[in-house]
């Protein structure tokens, strides 16, 4: 926990990927301090056709790079959160008061009016859409005539069809707390805190909220590094729409931005391993249901306890890559909806919000920094013995 969510999440999650790995260990009288610590960061892993070495050169030298630069833009920067939201398991937070706990939100003026706006469409495209954006509200609007009590019955209907295929409790980003956050004012780092509220929050995910049936074998770890990879490569149609824009307002910028985006994802669709999520859930087409649903349960409860994190850093970090990991289960659930989406003009059946695109990215950002990190960690142990 001290370390940040957002490491720990992903550094868990490449280390059980690279972790899987079958590689043969030396004698150890042969051996130096890096092959001692790495003895099985090498060789196939499960549930993927592709080894650690591929992964690694694939990640650190094609992806890591252009991906870093994209999440310094604008556009990935900026996210919006509510870290004020109460626990909804316990009251007993002990909040850190540890400077490097704090997270400092943005002033109005400092976040582009792009990304503040609701629209995510340059005005000429907006007003071009603006009959049928009426039109829609139109259709999704709740007949007034109807009684109060059947009103809010139907709203919470909507509700819950709009939630039905999310995998995380999202934050009401229209809530007066809710404050953008410049991420790369406020990087994940080590804060501090620790000590039994910390333990406490691990306990409840490991112990109440770990998936792990117990009679069936699959799935092994639904994400794991590879995994996003493929949630990535799968998702690239619904960013090729000419209609999708990294709207910010800056019209060069988010052009430039968009193409970069696009050259990581077809980058990640170019890799010939990847995960095949065909054996996800596999087996008894109703058992299979009901995993689902259980593992998207368990998930979305996952993402209420981090509104139980006492560190707001830790807190901010932790829902966002929450939120990401979610948006990546979503993508991969949604083959079908996003096979079947207009080439151009609104995608009604399958949508990812900004929220879900920033939080997505930068999820998948600190999984690929934890891997180009153990390459540093060879690097600075290799002349250790």
């Amino acid at each position: 926990m001290g370390r940040g969510w957002g490491f720990l999440l992903g550094l868990l999650g490449a280390a059980w990927l690279l972790g899987a790995g079958r590689g043969g260990r030396q004698p150890p009288e042969t051996e130096t301090a890096a092959q001692r610590c790495f003895c099985q960061v090498s060789g196939y892993l499960d549930d993927c056709t592709c080894d650690v070495e591929t992964i690694d050169k694939f990640n650190n030298y094609r992806l890591f790079p252009r991906l870093q630069r994209l999440l310094e833009s604008d556009y990935f920067r900026y996210y919006k959160v509510n870290l004020k939201k109460p626990c909804p398991f316990w009251n007993d937070i002990n909040q850190c008061g540890r400077r490097d706990c704090a997270v400092k939100p943005c002033q109005s003026d400092e976040v582009p009016d792009g990304i503040k706006s609701a629209s995510y469409k340059y005005s000429e495209e907006a007003n071009n859409l603006s009959e049928e954006c009426e039109q829609a509200q139109r259709l999704g609007a709740v007949d007034e005539s109807l009684s109060e009590e059947t009103q809010k019955a139907v709203l919470q209907w909507t509700k819950h069809d709009d939630s039905s295929d999310n995998f995380c409790e999202a934050d009401d980003i229209q809530s007066p707390d809710a404050e953008y956050v410049d991420l790369l004012l406020n990087p994940e780092r080590y804060t501090g805190y620790k000590g039994p509220d910390a333990w406490k929050i691990w306990n409840v995910i490991y112990e109440e909220n770990c998936f792990k049936p117990q009679t069936i074998k699959r799935p092994l770890n639904p994400l794991a590094s590879g995994q996003e990879l493929r949630a990535l490569s799968k998702v690239l149609p619904f960013f090729e729409r000419p209609d999708f824009q990294l709207f910010t307002g800056n019209k060069i910028q988010d052009a430039e931005n968009k193409m970069l985006l696009l050259e990581i994802l077809h980058e990640i669709k170019s890799f010939p391993l990847h995960f095949d999520e065909n054996s996800f859930f596999a087996g008894d087409k109703k058992e299979a249901y009901k995993l689902k649903e259980d593992f998207r349960l368990h998930f979305r409860n996952i993402s209420r306890i981090m509104d139980c994190v006492g560190c707001f850093k830790c807190r901010l970090w932790g829902k966002l890559q929450t939120q990401g990991l979610g948006t990546a289960l979503k993508i991969l659930f949604s083959e079908k909806l996003i096979a079947n989406m207009p080439e151009s003009g609104p995608s009604y059946e399958f949508h990812l919000t900004r929220q879900e695109i920033v939080s997505l990215f930068n999820a998948f950002g600190r999984i690929s920094t934890s891997v180009r990190e153990l390459e540093n960690f060879r690097n600075l142990l290799q002349n250790i013995h």
